[in-house]
């Protein structure tokens, strides 16, 4: 069965660090995922995405050098490593993964066929 579990979310401070998880299971183990993240009354915005095989991926470009997305297959994760948190970071996060027959990653969120229940990241003082 088709799933994707979120951990990792939490309260840290200005500055902090966190290391979200997302554990893909049954057939969209080796898909292309991404990391979505949205705040109130707002759509989904992208964060970054990862081809299966995790030889390439793309990010939102006002955070590309403080995030990180990488995989791990042989634990069907796929991590988000997020540095130098800010107030504005706070969102719910999700993971998506796109069907198996695509295997090129994606910032539009039409093309995430597959979703987890997200989790809440918080970056307060």
């Amino acid at each position: 069965q088709e799933q994707l579990v979120e951990s990792g979310g939490g309260l840290v401070q200005p500055g902090a660090s966190l290391r979200l998880s997302c554990v893909v299971s049954g057939r969209l183990s080796k898909s292309v995922v991404g990391w979505f993240r949205q705040t109130p009354g707002k759509e989904h915005a992208f964060v970054a995405s990862i081809m299966g095989s995790g030889y390439d991926a793309e990010y939102a470009d006002t955070l590309e050098g403080r995030f990180t997305i990488s995989r791990d297959n042989a634990k069907s994760t796929v991590y988000l490593e997020m540095n130098d948190l800010k107030p504005e970071d706070t969102a719910v996060y999700y993971c998506a993964a796109r069907s198996p027959s695509y295997h090129f990653t994606s910032e539009s969120r039409e093309d995430y066929a597959y979703w987890g229940q997200g989790t809440q990241v918080t970056v307060s003082s």
